[in-house]
């Protein structure tokens, strides 16, 4: 029997229902407490792991050390930030993740957020519900009108630029690697910036994406672009966002997500009128969780047969085995 860690924060009643097909074949672990202590003592025994999608209980050099037994790494998302892949590459662990399983709902999240921004629909709905009448004064603007920037040409990013394009927009994209195929044309990333109305971030986090866009890359911008973030907090620093939105560079952004997940109570994001706010929720749909959940059930039958598994993303080879026994 593999014997298998189940990190993300849901019941055990759920867990086993949900991973009734890999039963004949592996035990389910839970951590007892959601801490480092709980975590380590989850993974000492453990051959694999299902990540947690929330990011708290990080898959980070010690928890790598505190499993020995470990070979496999599957996250149930396409991010894979939470997880130390050169300590798990080194460890000979195979990380795995979900490609596409979310691709449209997230790219759907990001032309429903630029068209709530243009019309500023959440600012209208709140005058509406204090008891005001704000015909007059909301204004906006119409979407197939914006210049759009997409950061990030993956799966994601393909789609927002192909879901812009059919309403009219004008798209543009840059990434680290330029696709030829792509419906939208590629610019050098200073020059994006410059003509992007409404600048959608796309791509993972990395060292070499960490604060990409930065106080000097926002201001780039045109006066009162639009920012849409589904990629991750970090690329784009939360006090960077502020300061420009604070500062009228930035006429309003919708988010996704955050350096800190959840933000503090008091972070002055919050406070922000011009400021859409979603708990890192754009993949959420019914339609993507049920993707994800049967990728990575799929992909764990694999596992415990001895087939190949799928989607391995950090070089090592697609058939795992489970390590010896501890004499």
């Amino acid at each position: 029997m593999w014997r298998i860690a189940a990190l993300p924060p849901l019941p055990v009643e759920l867990i086993d229902a949900l991973f009734a097909e890999v039963r004949a074949h592996a035990e389910f672990v839970v951590p007892r407490t959601r801490d480092t202590a709980g975590l380590h003592e989850a993974l000492a025994e453990a051959d694999a792991v299902v990540g947690d999608f929330t990011g708290a209980l990080a898959m980070d050099a010690a928890a790598v050390a505190a499993a020995p037994r470990l070979v496999f790494v599957q996250m149930p998302q396409v991010g894979v930030d939470s997880c130390d892949l050169d300590a798990l590459t080194r460890a000979g662990v195979a990380v795995a993740n979900t490609p596409g399983a979310n691709t449209r709902a997230v790219a759907e999240w990001a032309v429903g957020a630029a068209f709530a921004l243009c019309r500023r629909l959440a600012w209208a709905d709140r005058r509406m519900r204090e008891g005001g009448w704000p015909q007059l004064e909301i204004g906006g603007r119409e979407l197939h009108a914006q210049r759009v920037g997409i950061v990030g040409q993956g799966a994601i990013g393909a789609e927002a630029a192909r879901l812009f394009s059919a309403l009219g927009c004008r798209v543009s994209y840059w990434s680290r690697t330029p696709k030829p195929e792509s419906v939208a044309a590629y610019l050098p990333l200073e020059e994006l910036l410059a003509v992007s109305d409404i600048l959608v971030v796309a791509l993972p986090l990395a060292p070499e994406t960490a604060g990409l866009l930065g106080p000097r890359e926002l201001a780039l911008l045109p006066p009162g672009a639009l920012l849409v973030n589904v990629a991750r907090g970090g690329i784009v620093p939360d006090a960077a966002v502020l300061a420009a939105l604070e500062s009228g560079a930035l006429g309003g952004a919708a988010l996704d997500v955050f350096e800190t997940e959840p933000p503090p109570a008091g972070d002055p994001l919050r406070a922000q009128e011009n400021v859409l706010l979603s708990p890192h929720a754009a993949g959420a749909s019914g339609q993507a969780q049920i993707a994800i959940i049967g990728e990575v059930v799929a992909n764990l039958t694999r596992l415990v047969r001895g087939e190949p598994v799928q989607h391995v993303l950090n070089g090592l080879g697609p058939r795992v085995i489970r390590r010896p026994a501890a004499p």
